[in-house]
């Protein structure tokens, strides 16, 4: 006995969809029940975390980063002792400046640098000093020349700093360390700043640097008098300014006034009793509290601690948060959550997890991991042994894959993308197309909504030829691409008008468009079907769609007519396996409309033919991403929409490039997955790399694949090393036997190198490199974000 699928064992009732008593009319959107169905308080959900870690996984840290990098728990590396050493030039840039400095301050105390005095002499008057020398007569000139001492040492310690490596060594030492190390270095050196300048305040013996005398005789040159210093006052004011003057540089490496201001800060916060605290953990849903939904945030808290509700669950009622938000519905968000907890909003389907995953996600991230970034030279820090992912915010720029048979694109993406993309699905968030090959391995019919089996007499569903359309322009628009867009010789335009002149007058007579069978006979201009459809118009009011009949007809066998070739085309699908298909109106079976991903988060896998038909799977391919195109890119839909092709072999064309193009906008995407890029006709090689945003090659692609992807990565700016060696030939007799000695013993001769260091162009990667350098099991892997972030190509180890 069938039920809603929710108190069911999984995969024990007989449709995975909820089905209507009598088949729909117009098309294959499957039924959508008003409410989520009842779940008892006992339900727990099937999930691959255990019910007790729900709350320690939202509460994980997610810190932002870039593009393509695993979030969940990500820990940024620490800098190496490679990168955090510094050069051995900056520190001889700090010592030989610092030795020439103390040399002449030296020279300068000692009176031994030539006309060290005549500048002081200039603008001194010449009483105070005795003739001929630098002698002072009185106390003036000693008091000019400690100032002269001062001047000098201000400018020889700001001269050290300026040419010598003081900044970098004091970011690295003081600068570069997080608070409160930061502002403790900077209060140490401080402190034995303070102590040369101070020495007697803290017991020391030495003479202090000139800088509290040279203030002290400036003033009293100013003044003219001793006496000024018998106030207290101003004797104590010059001793905090010359100390705070001294402190201004320490305080500002030690950034001591901003991690005082957050000190206060936090002091103020922590006092702040009468206020209550929002706990921020995700697991306590801080965003209901503070908008003031504590019943709701209350219930849904009690949920995750009892269990009952699992990852889905959590970004399902994330999601509608979110939009109740934004619709300002926040009442009834409330209301729908105290009533039905956990449950509220479940999937149409029932659902509330796939069954058997088989990969890691992390839905409240939005991402899946594929694998792992490895580590090497060229690889940034960032990305060095971070595990890689892929998430909406870069699938919806359309990723286009390429490797071999037996590469792994199915099993290390498609189906990691598939089942992803099938967990969004049950979260509201998405809607996905998986058409693959019948027998691939992307789950159980149960993980789906609409399975259609292409040729398959079992088949629940059929597919729509038309997407559901009632415009003939439009359907005839995509049906001619599917059918003629490969060729060359066949304008897509052309034939897309020669359908639109049979499939409007067709829907006019009939109120719905042709079959395949009958549509086949309409372009090879059988009269009989002819004449039907031409007497079905007789009307008066069908005056325009008989004129549209008559110049169809007109057309026939005439040349460049695209009809016969369109009609060998349709002869292709009209075989006998597919008889009961595209439209026949199968008892038992529903047309499946790929435009109902546009209007609700469904499910769907598109089973091709099996072996004997890929002409009709490259057709039927290249029909469905034309439909796709189309569907995805009209209307407004809240959720992301994303289509699949595991084999895209023959199914790009121009239009579907173009169309690639706007889904980026339109909050959609598709994958490409190619054996090689030769299945790409080679004047949509470069427009394809360019309509996509993400790029994979996997091991094994030839090194024509790889140019292509080599041009599409460009170059870089790298800097290489060339180490040449010398033959050192010696002048001198003693010089020469040394050598030779040393050339018995070594066994080589004496030598010198020679190193040139230069900025050069190089490609990211090349296609020899590609072709012969990525191992087994790997894959590069380029990514851009819809905001535009990019990810630089670099290796994933997809066994990882």
């Amino acid at each position: 006995m069938d039920s809603d699928g929710t108190r069911d064992a999984r995969g024990t009732h007989a449709n995975p969809v909820p089905r209507p008593t009598t088949p729909p009319e117009g098309g294959g959107v499957p039924p959508m029940p008003t409410r989520a169905p009842e779940v008892p308080p006992s339900y727990a959900p099937h999930t691959s975390q255990a019910p007790s870690s729900v709350a320690d996984w939202l509460d994980a840290p997610r810190p932002a980063v870039e593009p393509g990098i695993w979030r969940y728990r990500y820990r940024r590396p620490k800098i190496s002792r490679q990168e955090r050493r510094l050069a051995p030039v900056t520190i001889v840039g700090f010592f030989i400046p610092l030795v020439a400095g103390l040399l002449l301050w030296s020279l300068w105390r000692h009176g031994s640098i030539p006309y060290q005095w005549a500048i002081l002499k200039l603008f001194t008057p010449d009483d105070w000093w005795w003739a001929g020398t630098t002698s002072p007569k009185g106390s003036e000139g000693g008091e000019a020349i400690r100032v002269a001492d001062g001047v000098f040492f201000g400018l020889l310690v700001y001269a050290m700093a300026r040419l010598g490596s003081w900044p970098d060594i004091i970011r690295h030492v003081v600068t570069g360390r997080a608070q409160p190390a930061r502002a403790l270095s900077a209060a140490v050196g401080a402190l034995i700043a303070l102590a040369f300048v101070f020495p007697s305040a803290f017991g020391l013996g030495w003479d202090p640097l000139p800088v509290q005398d040279p203030l002290f005789s400036l003033i009293v040159l100013v003044t003219g008098d001793y006496a000024v210093f018998a106030s207290e006052l101003l004797t104590d004011g010059l001793y905090a300014l010359i100390t705070m003057l001294v402190l201004w540089p320490f305080a500002r490496i030690g950034g001591w006034w901003p991690y005082a201001k957050e000190l206060l800060a936090a002091r103020a916060k922590a006092g702040e009793v009468e206020r209550p605290t929002v706990d921020l953990r995700p697991s306590q849903w801080p965003d209901l509290r503070e908008a003031g939904q504590h019943q709701a945030a209350d219930a849904l808290t009690g949920e995750v601690r009892a269990g009952r509700m699992n990852d889905v669950d959590c970004a399902r009622v994330g999601h509608m948060w979110a939009m109740a938000r934004a619709r300002a519905r926040l009442s009834a968000f409330t209301d729908t959550v105290l009533r039905e907890g956990a449950a509220a909003w479940t999937h149409p389907s029932g659902d509330r997890d796939l069954p058997g995953r088989s990969d890691r996600h992390d839905l409240l991230a939005g991402q899946v991991r594929i694998g792992q970034w490895t580590a090497g030279d060229r690889v940034p820090a960032a990305y060095g042994g971070a595990g890689a992912a892929l998430g909406t915010d870069t699938l919806g720029t359309s990723l286009l894959a390429v490797g071999p048979s037996g590469s792994g694109k199915t099993r290390h993406l498609v189906r990691p993308v598939v089942e992803f993309l099938g967990l969004q699905a049950l979260a509201g968030r998405c809607a996905v197309v998986a058409v693959c090959a019948a027998g691939a391995p992307l789950g159980p019919d149960s993980a789906y909504d609409v399975v259609v089996r292409l040729g398959d007499p079992a088949s629940e569903y059929d597919l729509d030829p038309y997407a559901d359309s009632d415009d003939p322009d439009e359907a005839a628009a995509f049906l001619a691409e599917g059918l003629v867009g490969d060729l060359d010789t066949v304008s897509s335009q052309r034939a897309a008008t020669a359908l639109a002149q049979l499939l409007g007058p067709y829907r006019t007579a009939y109120g719905r468009f042709p079959t395949l069978p009958v549509l086949r006979e309409l372009l090879e201009g059988e009269p009989s079907a002819l004449e039907s459809l031409r007497a079905a118009l007789a009307a008066e009011e069908h005056t325009t769609m008989r004129r549209e009949l008559d110049a169809r007809a007109r057309q026939y066998a005439g040349a460049g007519d695209p009809a016969p070739v369109l009609a060998d085309r349709l002869a292709v699908l009209d075989r006998p396996v597919f008889a009961d298909f595209f439209g026949a109106d199968r008892t038992g079976s529903r047309p499946f409309s790929l435009r109902a991903v546009a209007h609700h988060p469904l499910r769907v896998r598109i089973d091709l033919p099996e072996r004997g038909h890929e002409e009709a799977s490259r057709l039927i391919s290249r029909l469905l991403l034309a439909q796709f195109g189309a569907v995805a890119t009209t209307g407004n839909r809240a959720h992301f929409a994303f289509l699949v092709l595991d084999d895209a072999t023959g199914a790009v064309t121009t239009e579907s490039v173009r169309r690639m193009q706007r889904l980026r906008s339109r909050n959609a995407g598709v994958v490409l997955a190619l054996r090689t890029v030769g299945d790409v006709p080679e004047a949509l090689h470069g427009p394809l790399y360019a309509a996509v945003g993400c790029r994979m090659a996997f091991s094994g692609v030839t090194t024509w694949d790889g140019s292509r992807f080599a041009d599409a990565w460009g170059t870089q700016w790298v800097e290489t090393k060339d180490v040449a060696q010398h033959t050192v030939f010696a002048d001198q007799p003693m010089t020469r036997a040394i050598h030779a000695l040393r050339k018995l013993v070594t066994g080589r001769a004496v030598t010198t190198e020679a190193v040139t260091v230069r900025q050069v162009e190089r490609e990211r990667w090349s296609a020899s490199e590609l072709a012969h350098a990525v191992p087994p099991g790997h894959a590069v892997l380029s990514l851009t974000s819809v905001q535009g972030e990019h990810a630089p190509p670099l290796l994933v180890d997809l066994r990882a």
